[in-house]
């Protein structure tokens, strides 16, 4: 999805560093500071993100293609929040803002100006930009889900030892940003549906996956380890990758592999198809609660026509209070369907068909993808409608991750 730019005014730049109060006109709200004057104003104690790019351009052109930028700028979400506000009225309606913009646990009275902002398309303000994350000083794991500590102040926190000394901000090395810990308040489990128990755990047991044990964090694949500048101009090393890469990027490419075996008997075939996770978490990691992989199997006969075509689906079926399938885990008091393949599974899934007349062979192809959003039909108009490019978002597209093909000849 398109994220839209979100500029700043001189006005409000300059109110920052002169400490003045700064109001953003968002239909007919503006941020109340009465309560948070002892830590400042919202912009002053989170800058927007536009700010840090003055000294750390290559982070920022990463973060910014990154999904974590349009963590509240995407119309699946505010499609998605308009849902839980309709579904949940005045209760707690800071809970999905508390991983899409987590600085609300800082300014809670204030959680109707991030509504707000997020339903009017164009926010002013980040979702999950640079400070959201450097100024977690500590993450508490004896809470479930984590709750990060937040540091408000002109220290930024990060995994340098050998960080520059600058007039922008102080700098503390903190062994947390080398840690899974530093994620987990936002990917381990979803506030919004901790009444499903361990049916809420988006990750599985990936603490005892064989990736951990061999000393790998989130980190190692999520924010890759390469070569560059951390901020303009100085001299470049090791520093770590902000695109964040996952469902989007390369990187699902590695998260799994197919193997195809085929028997035929006279009129009947059997494919097996070896499913086999490479990620040491959950595949998908089930949140949203629309998140399914699909495998799709077709059989090509002559002239490359289909003459087959089955699919298996791994995710969560969520069930409403009235026993009804939902699409949103905020509605959902149980599980009704789990096959979401668990950290570095191996799924065998079999189809048998007739087999293909008239040819000398057939193709078997398998394709295994990220299933497109799904939703009621009006949440689904309400996310194209919103979208720039309608019914061409990529939320509307399959993402492949991995395919596999072969040719089985016919005597």
């Amino acid at each position: 999805m398109t994220k839209k730019s979100r500029p700043i005014s001189v006005a409000a730049a300059l109110a920052v560093f002169v400490g003045l109060a700064i109001a953003w006109s968002t239909g007919g709200l503006s941020l109340a500071q009465d309560s948070s004057k002892a830590k400042g104003s919202l912009d002053k104690v989170f800058p927007s993100s536009n700010k840090c790019k003055r000294c750390h351009e290559r982070v920022f052109e990463e973060w910014e293609a990154s999904p974590l930028s349009r963590s509240i700028h995407s119309p699946a979400f505010r499609a998605s929040l308009d849902e839980y506000l309709a579904f949940a009225g005045s209760k707690d309606k800071a809970l999905c803002l508390r991983c899409h913009a987590p600085h609300v646990n800082e300014f809670v009275d204030q959680v109707q100006v991030f509504v707000a902002q997020v339903q009017s398309g164009d926010p002013a303000i980040d979702g999950v930009g640079c400070t959201q994350c450097h100024l977690i000083k500590q993450v508490d794991r004896a809470r479930h889900p984590p709750v990060p500590k937040y540091e408000p102040g002109k220290t930024l926190f990060g995994p340098y030892k050998d960080f520059v000394q600058n007039l922008a901000h102080q700098s503390l090395e903190l062994d947390l940003f080398r840690k899974s810990d530093l994620c987990l308040n936002c990917h381990l489990s979803v506030p919004a549906a901790a009444n499903l128990g361990k049916a809420n755990d988006l990750l599985g047991g990936w603490e005892s996956s064989k990736a951990i044990k061999a000393g790998k964090e989130c980190q190692t694949c999520h924010m890759p380890e390469q070569v560059g500048e951390s901020a303009n101009g100085e001299n470049k090393r090791k520093v770590a990758n902000h695109t964040f890469p996952g469902r989007i990027g390369k990187l699902r490419q590695e998260a799994a592999k197919l193997e195809i075996e085929t028997s035929v008997k006279g009129d009947q075939t059997k494919v097996t198809v070896k499913v086999q996770s490479l990620v040491p978490h959950n595949l998908p990691t089930t949140h949203p609660a629309w998140a399914k992989v699909v495998l799709d199997l077709a059989i090509k006969g002559k002239n490359l026509k289909t003459v087959f075509a089955e699919q298996r689906v791994y995710g969560r079926v969520f069930a409403d209070a009235k026993g009804q399938k939902t699409s949103f885990d905020f509605m959902a008091v149980k599980v009704l369907e789990d096959t979401v393949l668990k950290p570095e599974e191996t799924r065998v899934e079999t189809f048998t068909f007739p087999t293909p007349k008239d040819t000398r062979s057939f193709d078997v192809e398998a394709l295994l993808s990220y299933a497109p959003v799904t939703g009621p039909a009006a949440f689904l108009q309400r996310i194209e409608a919103e979208s720039s490019k309608g019914a061409q978002d990529p939320v509307f597209q399959p993402i492949p991750i991995v395919k596999q093909a072969v040719n089985v000849p016919l005597q």
